[in-house]
């Protein structure tokens, strides 16, 4: 089942770094920020990591719980996470259930050849569990204050 605006998140169940379980349920009451990124170590991806990163402060002052998520491994994301010194969370979603039910795995072109890839996208799923919005196909630049913002009108609205 897909992710749909202002709909619940279907149920989901994944492993991030620091041996934290994650799925639809274990946020209900906070505001949860879920960046889907291609892989670890890649320059576009290490930029977007440490751009959130350096706001870290400021999502968790607005009531936000940010996760990153990609394809790669536990072993990936720990060494990842250790390097840049991340203060959040990295989901290992290797069989690529959520990146399905998000619906970022896409078609890319790379080097002359046709690959299945992760679009750079990020979720905003609100303290009761219902998707509130959405970015798909992002550019890095300026992306993680947008998200800050939607957060900050999200805990407005409230």
């Amino acid at each position: 089942m897909a992710v749909v605006v202002n709909k619940p998140l279907p149920e989901f169940e994944a492993n991030a770094t620091s041996g934290v379980k994650v799925s639809n349920q274990t946020h209900l009451g906070h505001v949860v920020v879920l960046y889907f990124y291609p892989k670890d170590n890649t320059p576009g991806c290490t930029t977007e990591a440490m751009q959130f990163r350096d706001r870290y402060k400021d999502f968790v002052k607005a009531g936000a719980t940010v996760f990153g998520v990609s394809r790669d491994n536990m072993k990936s994301h720990d060494e990842f996470k250790a390097k840049l010194e991340l203060p959040f969370e990295l989901i290992a979603d290797t069989e690529e259930k959520m990146c399905h039910m998000f619906g970022v795995v896409k078609n890319k072109i790379m080097y002359g050849k046709k690959v299945k890839g992760i679009e750079r996208s990020t979720f905003l799923v609100g303290a009761d569990g219902t998707l509130k919005e959405e970015w798909r196909g992002l550019k890095v630049p300026g992306h993680v204050d947008d998200v800050l913002k939607a957060v900050k009108a999200l805990k407005k609205a409230v």
